[in-house]
């Protein structure tokens, strides 16, 4: 069995994401050993390297703390610098980029003992080709081998392109936050994995467990408004890093995987934004409450008589 590991972005909300993932690990020891391909957006995509690279839920939690609060710590000077954000991004990346480094070092993504693929946006491809279209198109990164691997790249280049998140971090080397095309990277990761020249996998052997970051029910009240950029700029950005293309990936892989897939993306109670540092605390208690009980299910060795050690329900 071939088993995939995707989680999706959030900012601070990835914290969660680390609570729930101590917590099935310390429920099923040894889940986490046994996954083949880690794949992530955004923060997702920083916990899928630093998983991938060896690191406990723990040490990945501890990680997350500090990206959280040494990051997302805006100064009255950075928001007269930017006009409070209406002429920069609301956040610097140079102490995310301080702390990355000091966990990854210069490890490439081929360095990492497990597979990963990490989501990105490309805005300009600047193809080497003059017959191929220049235009910006998403990025997937990832480390499997053959002609097309991005095994040479730097995993904090990577992990600092996938978190550039439009409005909130500046663009990194050209790329933006994956979120923009797949904050849920179930469905990419999926594509890799059956890929004939990665992961040459057959679908009846894949199984994927798939976690979000909390989902935070937005809606609007607009029923003929006319609006314009100043009233969409906010309202779109949400929609297109929390929820748009999240649930579409969702559908997908239930479809095709049926039973061997499985999602863990718990309604939070209260809305908590990408941001919201002083929510760090509401976050781990909310994380705490989650039922777990379908997930663990859906984790537990069949035990039906016969030799099929490496046998799940839902086949992970």
């Amino acid at each position: 069995m071939y088993r995939i590991l995707s989680l999706d972005g959030g900012g601070i909300r990835g914290v969660l994401t680390l609570m729930l993932l101590r917590r099935i690990e310390a429920n099923r020891p040894g889940f986490l050993s046994s996954v083949d391909l880690f794949a992530g957006t955004s923060v997702g995509g920083i916990l899928a390297l630093a998983l991938a690279l060896g690191l406990s839920p723990a040490e990945c939690g501890d990680l997350c703390d500090e990206i959280s609060r040494a990051v997302f710590a805006d100064s009255p000077l950075d928001d007269l610098r930017d006009l409070g954000n209406a002429v920069g991004a609301q956040y610097s990346n140079a102490n995310l980029k301080r702390l990355l480094a000091g966990r990854f070092g210069n490890r490439a993504l081929g360095d990492l003992p497990k597979k990963v693929l990490i989501c990105a946006f490309d805005l300009d491809n600047e193809p080497a080709n003059p017959q191929t279209l220049r235009t910006w198109k998403p990025k997937f990164f990832h480390n499997f081998p053959g002609p097309g691997t991005d095994a040479g790249e730097r995993v904090v280049d990577v992990a600092l392109r996938t978190s550039a998140a439009p409005t909130y971090f500046p663009i990194y080397q050209g790329y933006i936050d994956g979120g923009i095309v797949a904050n849920n990277p179930s469905m990419c990761a999926l594509a890799q994995a059956l890929d004939s020249s990665t992961g040459r996998q057959k679908i009846e052997d894949v199984a994927m467990l798939s976690l979000g970051a909390g989902r935070v029910l937005h809606f609007l009240t607009a029923r003929d408004a006319d609006w314009g950029w100043a009233q969409w700029a906010r309202p779109l950005i949400d929609l297109i890093l929390e929820e748009g293309n999240g649930s579409i990936a969702d559908y997908q892989c239930r479809r095709v995987l049926g039973e061997r897939y499985h999602r863990l993306d718990p309604v939070l109670p209260e809305p908590i934004r990408l941001d919201d540092l002083e929510r760090l605390p509401r976050l781990k208690e909310i994380a705490a409450e989650v039922d777990l009980a379908a997930t663990l299910n859906w984790l537990q060795p069949v035990s039906d008589g016969h030799d099929r050690s490496s046998a799940f329900r839902g086949q992970f």
